[in-house]
């Protein structure tokens, strides 16, 4: 459990993301723990999140073959990819502190049984290594925001800390990819209505088989899986957490990584729709579950 990132150096990356020793789980006050303000539905949101950034050694091994011959941008992956899975670790010893059952190996052989990637595939599976940079763009969005929706609707004092890390993390690894982006975006000449297809088309994957199916492999409900249905599942547990902040922030970054100004009049009136658009889908699932 005591895995510790240590630091790799990259010379003059062309992103401008270099590896450096932030912290480890040995950082985390583990004896703070307090059982009794763990939210059983947050719990779970976290044990298919602990699913996930565990896999992220096969988005490793796929960025790689994709960027094949960009030896600067392969190392940042993998230095990417050795927090992604450092966030794996503690979200797990986390949750086996809440929930002593848990049983993260089997539940995580399930996953990745369920749910692999293309991992010998030369090409994007989005077209072109822009579009590539712009969907992990959305992926961090994603993750940042959801760390930070958990970190201040959390009571639990090491819950909290851990996602406060690892908000952090991801919102660095946005920039990671983001300035990697802009050097392919140059090259490939890619037009903002295209960047922005590419992102909202990213955005509606987040209902995917990959969270609901990690949501459900890990909390192990003895109903046969079902997308639709563990996808809201997972959905009313985390939607409504989401505080206008963190909402109106991911989609500034995701018009950002787009290619649109944020602060511009079109992207003003886009964060507003978006962030109403987000605030009655929450209040709906709201509605449903209760």
């Amino acid at each position: 459990m005591s895995r510790v990132v240590r630091e790799e150096r990259v010379s003059n990356p062309p992103g401008g993301f270099r590896r450096r020793s932030t912290w480890s789980p040995n950082d985390i006050s583990w004896g703070e723990f307090d059982s009794t303000k763990v939210d059983p539905d947050i719990l779970k949101a976290i044990k298919g999140a602990c699913m996930v950034e565990h896999h992220s050694d096969d988005y490793v091994t796929y960025l790689c073959s994709v960027f094949h011959d960009d030896e600067s941008f392969q190392s940042e992956a993998r230095a990417w990819g050795i927090e992604e899975v450092q966030h794996g670790i503690v979200l797990r010893r986390w949750c086996e502190l809440a929930d002593p059952d848990f049983d993260f190996d089997h539940s995580f052989r399930k996953f990745t049984a369920g749910h692999i990637l293309p991992l010998d595939s030369n090409h994007s599976v989005r077209g072109s290594r822009t579009k590539e940079l712009i969907a992990r763009c959305i992926v961090e969005v994603g993750t940042s925001s959801f760390y930070s929706a958990i970190r201040d609707a959390s009571d639990e004092p090491v819950l909290q800390d851990i996602c406060r890390r690892i908000a952090g993390d991801e919102f660095r690894h946005y920039k990671l990819f983001y300035a990697n982006m802009k050097r392919y975006r140059s090259r490939e000449a890619l037009g903002f209505f295209t960047g922005l297809a590419v992102a909202l088309t990213r955005l509606l994957e987040s209902s995917d088989d990959e969270l609901a199916y990690a949501y459900y492999c890990g909390n192990r409900p003895p109903e046969p899986y079902k997308r639709r249905y563990h996808g809201r599942a997972y959905a009313r547990r985390t939607l409504p957490l989401y505080q206008r902040a963190h909402v109106e922030r991911a989609i500034m970054m995701t018009l950002k990584a787009a290619g649109l100004r944020p602060q511009s009049i079109l992207g003003r009136w886009l964060t507003h729709a978006g962030g109403l658009v987000f605030r009655l889908n929450a209040w709906s699932l709201t509605l449903a579950r209760n």
